[in-house]
């Protein structure tokens, strides 16, 4: 679900290593043969397994037995599988751009794309350079000697990328959907997310350790005595700690109204006065101050405003230099490179970095991906492809009315307006009508880690100036070969790159077992649900906040979720940790919607077309599940899966399918399976939402 982001994540989105000291290894995949890639693969099917009793198991044990998961991923599976297929047509892109560049005019899109990754590539150039493409800032940040200084740093490190202090966004207005307004919120976090600094166990206490030891590296490296290095760390600890123990936690932030506190612009300045607020928009580059914001978080600003009142200006010198060196430290030397993966692989268990043109064509497809989409879209999604997607998710959208018009639990009144905004939802499949214009991009030929934070600084003032103007429904929040999904609130649009419409997800010329298993129920119906789930049924057809249920209708809702909250907890995320089924209350609904959803629709469709015979020893209805339960087909690292629980709204792949399988009598009817099976919830504990 698309949704406003808070906290820090930066330390997980960076690659890093083990020690600097070590030679930075990387594995090359492109070497080796990718086979193609099957909706349904019976090669998978481990048949010694028993379906009733752990399904994940039976339709992907075979695969889990013989796989190993390379050094550079936290995870194997689909989207790696999908991501590095997809990869290999978007390199082609590249260096096709990167080798035309020099006949090029440097105007064109096409010479920036080449550029910026062949900037990127040129890792000796990153080699020469070491830290000094940052000095400049930090020598700025070193010279911070008032408020007013101190705020010039905050806006010019946020509008290059680094997360510092607070969030700024031009978001959807809660109240008036189709405008967009100033969003304020909290953020300026270096670990992944608050609970890290609020965990007072002996793990928690550790890992701060780590952190305090990381970010002393980090500023050795750039020229710090080891003394001082060591201070200035435990200066950035003490001010993250105090923005985090403002937050609010991953839970709190699920419920919209939470974050939903418009304020007028002197209201901001009577909650916060020690900014200076038409001095900060200014620098950000808003050309007119905001009369009306959204402050998601108060409690949060307030804190900000203590700190940058009260606190000694040497802390925020350390914690700003700090960020400003750890954006940058993926694409700097191979020291900053490696204490990078030393400490971020605490969260994801990768000890290897991927080869370099992966790590390039990423960040270029982040920074620039709607300059790769067209090329893209012309080599792996041909029309007829996206007309045969459209098709079944138009599918899966009828099915869903019709379970609406079905419901017991639900009073007309509320089934009336869930219609309304079902027939509303917006689809975007493959591709966007309109690509993105890079011409105000500056891309040159030096220091990569400077084009990042040009093509950083592009997309900021991009939309910086978004507040008061209609919102762009035309716009995606994915660039094309994403291999992914979404369902976004305040547009209450479901969105699919044409990056997730291949194989293994969907498969133009596959029955409609596997499809509707897959495409149908794990992405279509899901996302679709999305616009129903504890977050998104607060908002109306026109992407409103706003209750359209009525009360007793709505603390039915809540009834029947808390029985899916209590499903889920009962579930291991990983060794004692288990699954928090608040946090991923959404997606659970999700998957459970998306399942009967997709199977309903698949019921209509064997109705219309007829029933094929037995596909690989499976009817339909057994390849409709086989279809699922092999689109969650992953091997998770344990560090990985300790970080999800945390911050990651998705439960376990494999309780993706045991979960909601085990509330779905179809499943039991298709695979013979028994009351009393581990695949077979009483009907007591199943919620039965929608």
């Amino acid at each position: 679900m698309a949704a406003r982001l808070a906290g820090a994540s930066v330390a997980l989105a960076l690659l890093v290593q083990p020690s600097h000291a070590q030679r930075i290894a990387t594995s090359d995949p492109s070497a080796v043969s990718l086979p193609p890639l099957k909706v349904v693969d019976p090669s998978y099917i481990d048949t010694a397994a028993n379906a009733c009793t752990d399904f994940f198991e039976y339709a992907n044990g075979l695969w889990f037995k013989r796989d190993t998961i390379p050094a550079d991923y936290s995870a194997t599976g689909v989207f790696r599988d999908m991501r590095e297929r997809n990869e290999v047509v978007v390199r082609s892109v590249l260096d096709s751009a990167m080798a035309r560049r020099s006949t090029l005019p440097a105007s064109s899109t096409e010479h920036k794309l080449g550029t910026f990754y062949a900037s990127c590539i040129d890792s000796a150039a990153a080699e020469r350079e070491g830290v000094s493409p940052v000095r400049p800032m930090l020598a700025r940040i070193d010279s911070i000697r008032t408020r007013s200084q101190l705020l010039d740093a905050i806006t010019q490190l946020q509008t290059q990328g680094s997360n510092v202090v607070l969030e700024y966004s031009p978001l959807a207005d809660p109240h008036d959907a189709a405008h967009y307004i100033v969003w304020l919120g909290q953020g300026g976090l270096g670990l992944p997310d608050r609970d890290y600094y609020t965990d007072s166990s002996a793990a928690g206490d550790s890992l701060r350790q780590a952190y305090l030891q990381h970010i002393a590296k980090l500023s050795t490296l750039a020229g710090e005595e080891a003394a001082q290095a060591s201070i200035d760390a435990g200066r950035v600890l003490a001010l993250e700690s105090q923005l985090a123990a403002a937050s609010l936690t991953q839970v709190a932030l699920r419920e919209p109204s939470a974050t939903d506190h418009a304020m007028s612009a002197a209201q901001l300045h009577s909650l916060a006065p020690a900014i200076e607020w038409p001095a900060y928009f200014h620098r950000i580059g808003l050309a007119t101050p905001p009369r009306k914001l959204n402050v998601a978080e108060p409690a949060f600003l307030e804190k900000v405003n203590e700190l940058i009142r009260t606190l000694p200006l040497e802390d925020w010198r350390a914690y700003l230099r700090y960020h400003a060196l750890a954006s940058a430290s993926p694409w700097l030397s191979t020291p900053f490179v490696a204490e990078n993966l030393a400490f971020t692989s605490r969260f994801s268990g990768i000890t290897m970095l991927p080869p370099r043109w992966k790590r390039c064509l990423r960040v270029t497809n982040a920074r620039m991906g709607e300059a790769l989409g067209e090329a893209y879209v012309a080599q792996t999604f041909p029309p007829e492809a996206r007309a045969k997607a459209k098709a079944l998710i138009d599918a899966i959208r009828q099915a869903f009315g019709e379970r609406v018009r079905r419901l017991t639990w639900m009073t007309d009144s509320t089934r009336t307006q869930a219609l309304v905004k079902l027939a509303a939802v917006r689809e975007k499949i493959g591709y966007p009508d309109r690509w993105r214009d890079y011409s105000k991009l500056t891309v040159v030929d030096e220091p990569f880690v400077l084009n990042v934070q040009r093509a950083n600084e592009f997309e900021w003032h991009r939309v910086v100036n978004r507040p008061g103007t209609p919102v762009d429904i035309g716009e995606w929040q994915m660039t094309v070969p994403t291999v992914n999904a979404y369902y976004d609130p305040s547009k209450n649009e479901i969105v699919f790159p044409a990056g997730a419409l291949v194989p293994q997800t969907f498969d133009p010329m596959a029955d409609d077992g596997a499809n509707y298993g897959s495409l149908g129920a794990s992405w279509a119906g899901h996302e679709l649900t999305h616009g129903f789930d504890d977050e998104g049924r607060h908002y109306d057809a026109a992407g409103n906040l706003r209750d359209w249920w009525t009360s007793t209708d709505s603390a039915e809702f809540v009834r029947r979720a808390d029985v899916m909250v209590r499903q889920y907890n009962g579930y291991i995320q990983v060794d004692t940790f288990h699954v928090n089924g608040a946090l991923t209350l959404g997606e659970n609904i999700a998957d459970y919607g998306g399942v009967l959803t997709a199977y309903d629709a698949l019921e209509a469709a064997l109705s219309r077309n007829g029933r094929p015979g037995k596909i690989d020893g499976y009817t339909p209805e057994q390849r409709f599940f086989l279809g699922y339960a092999q689109s969650f087909r992953t091997h998770v690292r344990p560090e990985q899966l300790k970080t999800d629980v945390r911050v990651d709204p998705h439960s376990p792949d494999r309780w993706r399918v045991i979960g909601p399988l085990s509330d779905v009598p179809a499943f039991a009817t298709a695979f013979n399976c028994k009351p009393g099976d581990p695949m077979v919830r009483p009907d007591s504990l199943v919620p039965h939402i929608w």
